[in-house]
């Protein structure tokens, strides 16, 4: 199923109420993300898949308070508006393994006749 955009109005008076709905929506399986929208943030907008606005809704309704069903519809991705197809330029590392000289080890210990 493909990702799907759930909008619901929620009356929220207090921060409690803020963060509990914000809760309940995010607590939903297929849930991705969850965000407020509209001028008074009275809208929570919830993408999205596989998600059941029926179940979102009553949940709302069950622990924060009066809420309403606004729209259901598919999430409008966004294409990139200026896509070319130009090879873009590779640069080049040279990288020596063997830059460091590493002379002032000496034998082992074990190798030396006391």
């Amino acid at each position: 199923m493909a990702k799907q955009k759930i909008v619901v109005k929620v009356t929220m008076n207090t921060e409690k109420k803020i963060r509990k709905a914000l809760k309940i929506a995010v607590s939903l399986s297929g849930v991705e993300s969850a965000s407020f929208v509209g001028s008074d943030k009275t809208q929570i907008a919830v993408t999205g898949e596989d998600v059941d606005s029926v179940e979102l809704t009553t949940l709302l309704r069950k622990g924060v308070g009066y809420t309403e069903l606004l729209s259901v519809g598919p999430v409008e991705e966004k294409k990139p508006a200026a896509a070319k197809e130009s090879n873009p330029a590779v640069a080049s590392l040279n990288v020596n393994p063997y830059q460091y000289c590493y002379s002032n080890y000496g034998m082992p210990y074990y190798a030396y006749e006391i």
